[in-house]
């Protein structure tokens, strides 16, 4: 079990504030689902990001975990989710210096989803999603490039794309795209490390 998960039975540890972290750490990841605001850009709510905490929720096809970054207002602009692609030490190693919360269960079938789906597009919530693979830049800046994902990694990051409402594309190993030949997105502003 991972030690976000196991983070939600320590009460002090929701309470402590925790700084973001470096753009080294977030390369180390490797491949990871991104969600980002329709009005940002896939870097962008890293660049509002003001605090940082773990989430994890549970449904019938199993667990998800996302490291959520909220900007001044408190709203999450930004969601990195683990998929079977990323590098699973790193990030244990990285969730459990955040705070973890729980998210909020969503029981029901279909119509559920639908409905929930529907309420937010309505409510201009929405997310796009890609799959990143974040990178060190120059100077210390967080970058990234877009990144193929096996078959087991699209099928997880469609079901947390299905859960979120998010909308957007995905590559897969098998449709012969080239991560190493995809450049790099847009720098963001310096954090210290």
């Amino acid at each position: 079990m991972s030690r976000a998960l196991s983070a939600l039975r320590s009460s002090d540890r929701y309470l402590r504030p925790a700084q973001l972290p470096s753009p080294a750490q977030l390369a180390a990841l490797g491949t990871v689902l991104c969600l980002y605001r329709p009005e940002s850009s896939e870097l962008g709510g890293w660049q509002h990001a003001v605090s940082a905490h773990a989430c994890q929720g549970v449904d019938s096809e199993g667990i998800r975990e996302s490291l959520c970054f909220a900007d001044a207002r408190g709203r999450c602009c930004w969601r990195l989710y683990l998929l079977p692609d990323s590098d699973f030490l790193a990030w244990d190693r990285l969730v459990s210096a955040y705070p973890a919360r729980p998210e909020q269960a969503f029981e029901g079938g279909v119509a559920e989803r639908l409905w929930r789906r529907l309420a937010t597009k309505l409510g201009n919530e929405t997310w796009r999603m890609c799959a990143l693979r974040l990178q060190v830049g120059e100077g210390n800046r967080l970058a990234a490039s877009l990144a193929s994902l096996s078959s087991l990694g699209a099928a997880t990051a469609r079901r947390i794309a299905d859960v979120e409402g998010a909308e957007g594309e995905l590559w897969t190993d098998t449709a012969g795209f080239s991560a190493a030949a995809t450049p790099l997105l847009h720098l963001s502003s310096l954090r210290p490390s």
